[in-house]
């Protein structure tokens, strides 16, 4: 099936205990032209797990749905997707989680050692689905051995309708910087839309990787995670060359209406506010007062009183 066309090209990274239905639905607001879901387990879906379960929850704004999955099992992996192809629209491959925990069940960015499987995995889920599957990878598992294009390829082949590369590979996990040179002989490499992520972290940034690379659509993870306005201002600036800076404590205050509504937990508030609180005035003394903060109102106080 054919990839959607976005109304921006700013996509939300799916990132676990960060994209919970609230922040979506915040980033959505902000104009993210599409937002994933934190990863699920494959296992735990089959399973009926009532946590993971709340994970698939989506808000009305998300008018496509997107959903991340992982596992190690593909007749599990295809047990879940048709099961969650009730409710979605996409359902991305994950194939790019470098946590050791991910890793060592043969899932995530384990799999970039065995690009056939994730071609089984992707064929059997276009079979038993008909819904758009995606994948997202890394740019290989080292140095040694970058394979990213080679990956993406039998995706496509195997009827993905989309790849996202992330252009660092598995040991760098989060650090050095993304290889965008990789990135744009993936976009040259495919007929398919490539989706690149790593190191989006400000419209300027945003608008000359989109420019470099030639990519469909960019990815931004961590710098969403301190700053969700920032599709706002990708927004503004690639219409105007001009964007606001963000308030972030009206962006936490909005993040929190949203939370209220969607019974999200506690400690997934505080750990929210402790991000969105990264960059502003004496921001490390609030979040060690924050993190010792037991209930909502208590972190509300310390936030009013900024």
């Amino acid at each position: 099936m054919k990839f959607p066309k976005l109304s921006s090209k700013a996509i939300l990274a799916p990132m676990a205990g960060v994209t919970d239905v609230a922040f979506r639905a915040l980033a959505r607001k902000y104009g993210a032209g599409l937002t994933y879901t934190e990863f699920v387990s494959s296992a735990a879906i089959v399973r009926n797990n009532k946590t993971t379960k709340r994970m698939t929850l989506t808000d009305p704004s998300e008018k496509i749905k997107a959903v991340q999955i992982f596992g190690n099992n593909q007749d599990e992996l295809v047990q879940a997707a048709k099961i969650l192809a009730k409710d979605f629209d996409i359902i991305d491959l994950n194939c790019g989680c470098p946590a050791y925990k991910v890793l060592k069940i043969g899932a995530g960015s384990e799999l970039l050692k065995k690009p056939e499987i994730i071609g089984s995995i992707v064929e059997k889920l276009v079979k038993a689905t008909n819904k758009i599957i995606t994948v997202k990878i890394r740019s290989g598992i080292d140095e040694k051995h970058i394979n990213a294009i080679k990956v993406a390829k039998v995706a496509e082949n195997a009827g993905a309708s989309a790849v996202t590369v992330h252009g660092r590979t598995v040991k760098q996990g989060y650090s050095n910087t993304a290889d965008w040179d990789l990135i744009k002989k993936v976009k040259e490499s495919l007929n398919i839309p490539v989706i690149g992520n790593g190191d989006i972290n400000s419209p300027e940034a945003f608008k000359e990787k989109l420019e470099e690379s030639g990519v469909d659509y960019m990815m931004i993870g961590r710098a969403a995670m301190i700053n969700p306005y920032i599709f706002k201002q990708i927004s503004d600036y690639i219409k105007t060359g001009k964007y606001k800076s963000p308030d972030k404590l009206e962006s936490f205050f909005e993040y929190m209406k949203l939370a209220k509504k969607y019974n999200i937990p506690y400690n997934s508030i505080k750990h929210h506010a402790i991000k969105f609180t990264k960059g502003i005035d004496s921001g490390s003394a609030i979040r060690i007062k924050m993190s010792q903060c037991k209930d909502i109102d208590s972190l509300k106080k310390i936030l009013k009183n900024l």
